[in-house]
């Protein structure tokens, strides 16, 4: 692989300059084109609680012949790095990942220090992190809506009023009665959810949607992204798979969207806007979204021949769909007046839990969990959607990390020499055995069955993907956008001869040789049967007669 991940010189250039800026005091510094080293006014900003024990990652963001001090930077403009590629003086690591702070304080004085200067090509495909919702916003010191209560931000976008149903008003109260008698699922659930609602709560205000529609995952899936109905359903906000796949929400064997926090997240709210437009009100909306519009379509149609007004008091729905909407509405009243119900909510904090990480590599799972020093299962709570233990760039453009994990995910990748991925897509071109496509690429049929599900006595049809081992002669390429969105495993039985089937294939011969074979065993079976039958019959007859 010819990445600059594995320049080993140039890993331990930068580790070289990283040791000089830390034996001179310096936490952030420029490098001047002339070959002077400057502390630089740009310093990452982190929230308190998350910035503490973090390794400083020097910003080292000049073009030859531009002044030192960033002028851009005063303008709160993101930082050159992520705006221009074409950068020829670069960091050791990276820019902050959390974010650059411009400050007015004058230039010090210049330090003379060795100049750095990696081509282009050599910083082609390092991970700059942003914030998926808004890659410009660049946290401000003193900014006090970074220590902000979420919650409080939360109740501030309420917007749906009461029932003015006295049946819905109080299935409402049942609900609230029930959320508070089970305080500790609902905690748990809510502590679930801290890791998404700081993006769900921006997604709904960016659309000026009431924020009620921020904690709809709760009444879907408690927050979980891995969620699955008894229906199919899939997710953090329960998609169908076909209404999925109208959503742009891709399901292929390596990804599905609709676990994806991002991907589910901005369906989701796309379809509550089309059902609002479609519907008139927010009730009708998610009593859709829950129903089915079509539906609920034909509930106000029968509602309006018989005279009633079309809303939620009036229709003739399911038990579920029914109570929908008033639960959503009890969790809001908990969250409004949680001191109401004797109830204490998990402390939520007003900043972004993950960044966005661009993926330019196919890259193992494992790796990035041991590169970002973090769990599995903190990744997979971030990264619901991933099926198997390799990341697709061309699928999965972008991994979700924890702001204290994004910079040493970062700081370890630079200085790493091996293997980015061990594993690829492979295409089977007719349908075969599992121990044919394990010798085909050069793994173990236990290894192949288990790495892809496959259970015993099963063929692999024509045009399966398959995850396989890397090879030497797969190592440099991505697999394609086409296969990544698209790829599947077809499985059929062995019948009668599946095994042999197997073996013809592998041999070559034709499909009518093999067909003429099994006449030809067929006819064999049968007379050796009717020989059986015709050498038994005299000792049957024995048999009979001693009876």
């Amino acid at each position: 692989m010819t990445s600059c991940f594995r320049l080993k010189p140039l890993a331990l250039l930068m580790g070289t300059v990283l040791t000089l800026l830390s034996s001179l005091g310096t936490a952030h510094a420029a490098v001047h084109p002339d070959g002077t080293l400057i502390p630089s006014p740009i310093r990452p900003l982190l929230p308190p609680t998350l910035g503490q024990g973090l390794p400083v990652i020097p910003a080292l963001l000049l073009r030859p012949g531009e002044d030192p001090i960033l002028t851009s930077i005063e303008s709160l403009d993101p930082p050159p790095l992520l705006r221009d590629p074409l950068l020829t003086v670069i960091p050791p690591l990276l820019a902050a990942p959390m974010g650059l702070m411009a400050e007015s304080e004058p230039a010090p004085s210049p330090i003379t220090a060795p100049q750095v200067v990696v081509s282009s090509e050599a910083m082609d495909g390092f991970f700059s992190p942003v914030d998926p919702i808004d890659p410009k916003r660049i946290p401000r010191l003193g900014d006090t809506s970074i220590h902000t209560d979420l919650w409080s931000r939360v109740r501030s976008g309420f917007g749906m009023g009461t029932m003015s149903s006295g049946a819905l008003s109080n299935l409402v109260q049942q609900h609230e009665q029930r959320f508070t008698a089970q305080a500790d699922l609902l905690n748990k659930a809510l502590e679930r959810g801290s890791r998404y609602l700081f993006h769900i709560v921006d997604e709904v205000q960016k659309r000026g949607m009431p924020t009620e529609l921020a904690l709809l995952p709760f009444i879907e899936s408690a927050f979980n992204p891995q969620a699955t109905s008894s229906a199919r359903a899939t997710g953090m906000w329960q998609f169908m798979a076909q209404t999925g796949r109208h959503l742009d929400l891709k399901q292929s064997m390596f990804r599905d969207d609709r676990r994806d926090v991002l991907a589910s997240t901005r369906a989701a709210l796309d379809y509550l806007t089309q059902l609002k437009q479609r519907f008139g009100t927010w009730p009708l909306a998610l009593a859709a979204y829950n129903w089915g519009e079509g539906n609920l379509h034909r509930a106000i149609q029968r509602s309006s021949r018989g005279g009633h007004t079309p809303d939620l008091a009036n229709l003739i729905m399911p038990k579920e769909t029914r109570n929908y909407v008033p639960k959503l509405l009890a969790i809001r009243n908990v969250i409004n007046r949680p001191q109401d119900f004797a109830l204490t909510l998990p402390k939520l904090e007003n900043h972004p839990y993950f960044l966005s990480v661009p993926v330019k590599w196919d890259m193992d799972v494992e790796l990035v969990v041991h590169l970002a020093e973090m769990s599995m299962e903190e990744f997979k709570s971030l990264n619901p959607s991933l099926n198997r233990p390799v990341i697709l760039a061309a699928g999965t453009p972008q991994v979700l990390l924890p702001f204290d994990n994004t910079d040493r995910f970062l700081s370890n990748l630079v200085l790493y020499q091996g293997e980015l991925s061990h594993w690829t897509a492979w295409t089977a071109p007719h349908t075969m055995g599992a121990a044919e496509a394990a010798r085909q690429t050069g793994m173990t049929e236990a290894q192949l069955c288990e790495v892809n599900v496959i259970p015993p006595r099963m063929l692999i049809k024509a045009g399966s993907t398959l995850l396989v081992a890397r090879d030497a002669q797969r190592s440099d390429d991505n697999v394609s956008e086409h296969l990544a969105d698209n790829a599947f495993m077809h499985l059929m039985p062995e019948a009668g001869g599946g095994r042999r089937h197997a073996a013809h294939k592998t041999s070559g011969r034709t499909r009518s040789a093999h067909l003429r074979d099994k006449r030809q065993t067929a006819s064999a079976a049968r007379s050796a049967k009717n020989t059986r039958a015709h050498a038994s019959t005299p000792v049957t007859r024995q048999l009979a007669t001693k009876n």
